[in-house]
């Protein structure tokens, strides 16, 4: 019976490989698609696209799998990660047997024409351009949710693809509450009149100096670039994985001001670090990826901000800020780091200070949960998006560009996604709470530059363990708690009200 088990979990494992190599190469195919990839190619690269994605299909809703399922379900005591395998298998089994073959490789190849669709409008900043493309991938998401079911909102079988178990009922209540205490805040700031100056971050940086600066940080913090990774250049910066020994990210310069490219390169990175500390163990098994995209995204922006915006960082790294722009020779370490906290309402996400990014994460969420329950066409949402920014940030788009057009993550149908950045922020708070009850002098080592102990800290209760446990267990395995918004609320009180200087 025991030789049979294990025998039967090696096939498993190789079979389940098969996936792994098509995910692999398919990711990789994007990610030159984005990066190096002659115009001319797209049709013929989408065509390469919906083939793989074809074959995907067949494998994961295989008899085989079926069959793999049907013995594995049935055994008691499986230790976590087969138990999790069967889990993954099953549940993907599941949802991808409700779609057509047929609409699942339309929609791959659909989704590569409305990326390249979206990047020739932004650039052009034409909604126009990109609004029969999103219509089509807004219609198949519409199409996917029906498959699936749902018991009150369409969203929600959407949303269960990136964060396994959240529900518009529990995101209104969440999001609701970290509005309120940001819009309460945000009101004190306003009101201090401290505000840091900025204009010494206006000037002239050279790529290849933001660039030297950048592998400098995200090397240190982890991130190996050099020999399981790369750091290339794309319009939206984003984070690829084909097995945590080559983990890619990109980024996009701006000669004008080094943060964006900057503080993009530590995010990335900090995506990057967790798909590079993941278990080797968890090959075959597809749970080689993080526990949901929240999670995720909570180590990304605890790199960025809790970490990258901490002045202790700046202790140890703004000696090769000087070095690389020597005008800041001449601003103290309080200014710089005043000055990289600055709050104030933008109408870019991915450039938004780290107290109103999650209001932009929330506007999204009401569009995209609009318009895949029909409340708002397509064709509205230039002005559904200008509107939401003048209501909850004061400010509205000039154009496109730097409006409804400035993220890629509908262009390939990416409905559900947004709100996992703002929980990444709730999750990444959580987690640093504990870090601080289990290395007391945490803040001390990050000012001697040992980044080290963080790193280590996240891969031995985070990164190792891949997506064997959902992000509730994770979370609660990691803390002993469930999610709570406390600690990310109380940590933006710390923060800013020391900065601005509010009682």
């Amino acid at each position: 019976m025991v030789k049979e088990f294990q025998e039967k979990l090696i096939e498993l494992k190789e079979y389940l490989k098969k996936l792994e190599y098509l995910k692999s190469a398919m990711a990789l195919i994007q990610w030159d698609s984005v990066v190096n990839m002659p115009a001319k190619a797209i049709h013929y690269r989408s065509e390469i696209l919906g083939y793989l994605s074809g074959e995907s299909y067949n494998i994961s809703t295989s008899n085989k799998i079926k069959e793999y399922v049907d013995f594995f379900s049935n055994k008691r005591d499986l230790d976590d990660i087969t138990k999790g395998t069967i889990e993954k298998i099953s549940k993907e089994y599941d949802r991808n047997k409700k779609i057509p073959k047929k609409d699942y490789t339309e929609y791959i190849i659909a989704g590569s024409i409305s990326s390249a669709a979206w990047d020739e409008a932004k650039r052009k900043s034409d909604f126009k351009i990109f609004q029969p493309h999103l219509e089509k991938m807004v219609n198949y998401n519409q199409k996917f949710a029906d498959y699936w079911g749902f018991k009150k909102n369409r969203y929600d079988a959407l949303l269960d693809i990136y964060e396994p178990g959240i529900t518009t009922e529990k995101l209104d209540e969440v999001f609701g509450n970290l509005r309120d205490a940001i819009v309460e805040l945000l009101n004190k700031i306003k009101k201090s009149g401290n505000n840091p100056d900025i204009q010494f971050f206006n000037g002239n940086f050279p790529k290849d100096k933001q660039e030297k600066l950048a592998k400098r940080i995200i090397y240190k913090m982890g991130y190996d670039y050099k020999e399981a990774g790369r750091v290339d250049e794309s319009t939206h910066p984003f984070t690829t994985s084909f097995g945590n020994k080559d983990v890619r990210i990109t980024t996009n310069y701006d000669e004008s001001d080094f943060r964006p490219a900057l503080f993009s390169c530590i995010h990335e990175a900090g995506h990057g670090i967790y798909e590079q500390d993941i278990s080797d163990n968890l090959q075959g098994t597809l749970l080689g990826e993080g526990a949901s995209m929240g999670i995720h995204e909570s180590q990304s922006r605890f790199y960025e901000n809790i970490i990258g915006r901490n002045k202790n960082f700046w202790k140890f790294f703004y000696p090769d800020v000087v070095e690389q722009f020597p005008k800041f020779k001449d601003i103290s370490l309080e200014d710089f780091y005043r000055g990289i906290n600055y709050v104030e309402p933008s109408l870019i996400r991915t450039e938004a200070d780290e107290l109103t990014y999650s209001l932009h994460i929330i506007i999204r969420y009401e569009i995209e949960k609009a318009l895949i329950n029909g409340d708002i066409s397509v064709e509205e949402l230039p002005n559904v998006w200008n509107k939401k920014y003048k209501e909850y940030l004061g400010i509205e788009p000039k154009n496109d560009r730097e409006g409804v057009l400035q993220d890629i993550h509908w262009s390939d149908g990416s409905f559900g996604y947004f709100p996992s950045y703002a929980l990444g922020n709730l999750y990444g708070a959580q987690f640093l709470n504990k870090m601080k009850s289990d290395i007391s002098n945490i803040y001390q080592e990050i000012a001697k530059g040992n980044l080290n102990v963080i790193h280590k800290w996240l891969k031995d209760n985070i990164h190792k363990y891949g997506c064997i446990y959902t992000p509730t267990e994770l979370i609660n395995k990691v803390t002993g708690e469930e999610l709570s918004s406390k600690y990310f609320i109380q940590y933006l009180n710390e923060k800013f009200k020391k900065i601005y200087n509010i009682k």
